[in-house]
């Protein structure tokens, strides 16, 4: 295109008149000059609108919180404050300059605040039975969470807003779909949670609860039990954690009681798993290493146990979106348990030999999920 051309294009001809140069030099100048200030406020005004939804997530599971601990009565205003103290609780991880040595720690420290968080629900309604602590201590970490996501959303947006500062409002941007998917699963987790239904979470539980029918149950770590069995001419320990209250029990503490006292030549972990985009819900896959979710700890002392003892770990997982494995469990996910349940009995016969032995654990929440 020639310098003709592109004054044909811009219709600076000999007919153009000064008020058409005009409506064509005017905005791109304003954009030069402003383009960054209006995009600013277009991706402001749509974060703005998430936080709000947030906020409403937040306070709505507070409220759930209030109302699941007092069962309906009136909340005294010293309760409601305490709650709103529980809920706004945070966690400072200790030191990692060393590494030696850190996830004892960190486990000290998620444990004393599961503790403190009981006894102060215990001591706000101390008629609460043990199953309805457990729902409350849940829902403690579903409002704490939700609140968490809410605080560092609106400080990123006031900070950007405040400095006008484009570049940091972006990232904020791009991630927030992520969060809010995350945000409205806790949110849709809480009418489950309080009504003590099972959620896609409890997969692993489901199906080891269904092999623990009608067997003895010991206790095998703070709300964990295990049980042993025959299966295939070979002995079989089932490890989950005590339902039906929420709880994912101890896990790590249990598999070394467990191991205390008995022999095992493989450790079948039965979880779910986070799909991918495009992968089937609830589908099922084999795979190795320890299957469970968490900060690392519990994973941590499950892998030294089987490395100091030379046992390998399968693991057998369900896929799951965000959404499912904190919501009511979907007939989809429930209907996986007995193809759960006849892989994990070919997997004993494939890793153990006849007169063998091997434990096998149901991970996740057992919420609703008896034994």
């Amino acid at each position: 295109m020639d310098i003709t051309d592109f004054e044909e294009f811009l219709s600076f001809g000999d007919d153009t008149t000064p008020l058409m140069m005009l409506v064509w030099i005017l905005p791109i100048i304003f954009f030069v000059f402003y383009g960054q200030q209006i995009q600013l406020y277009i991706s402001a005004n749509q974060i703005k609108k998430h936080i709000g939804r947030l906020r409403e997530y937040r306070d709505g599971a507070k409220s759930e919180l209030v109302a699941h601990i007092k069962g309906g009565a009136e909340v005294s205003p010293d309760a409601a404050r305490r709650i709103g103290m529980i809920v706004d609780y945070f966690s400072i991880m200790p030191v990692d300059m060393d590494p030696a040595g850190i996830v004892p720690k960190v486990r000290h420290m998620v444990r004393s605040r599961e503790e403190h968080t009981r006894a102060q629900i215990r001591s706000i309604d101390p008629g609460m039975s043990e199953l309805e602590q457990a729902k409350a201590q849940t829902l403690v970490e579903v409002a704490s969470s939700l609140h968490l996501v809410y605080r560092i959303v609106n400080h990123l947006y006031l900070t950007a807003k405040k400095q006008k500062n484009f570049p940091m409002i972006l990232p904020l941007q791009m991630m927030l779909p992520f969060l809010m998917e995350e945000a409205k699963a806790l949110k849709d987790s809480v009418p489950a949670f309080r009504a003590g239904q099972p959620v896609g979470d409890g997969i692993g539980p489901m199906v080891v609860g269904r092999m623990m029918l009608d067997l003895e149950k010991r206790e095998a770590a703070f709300r964990t039990v295990w049980s042993s069995t025959e299966i295939d001419r070979r002995r079989v320990h089932l490890l989950k954690a005590r339902g039906p209250m929420s709880t994912v029990g101890r896990m790590g503490d249990a598999v070394e009681h467990v191991l205390d006292g008995a022999e095992v030549g493989a450790i079948i972990m039965i979880d779910a798993a986070l799909r991918l985009e495009g992968e089937e819900s609830a589908s099922v896959s084999r795979g190795f290493g320890a299957a469970i979710g968490g900060i690392g700890t519990e994973r941590f002392q499950i892998e030294d146990i089987a490395t100091r003892n030379k046992i390998p770990v399968y693991a057998i997982v369900v896929k799951q979106t965000v959404g499912e494995a904190i919501t009511l469990m979907t007939r989809e996910i429930a209907m996986r348990a007995d193809e759960v349940a006849c892989q994990v009995r070919e997997m004993i016969r494939e890793t153990v030999p006849e007169g063998g032995s091997v434990l096998v654990i149901g991970v996740g929440n057992t919420v609703g999920v008896s034994q």
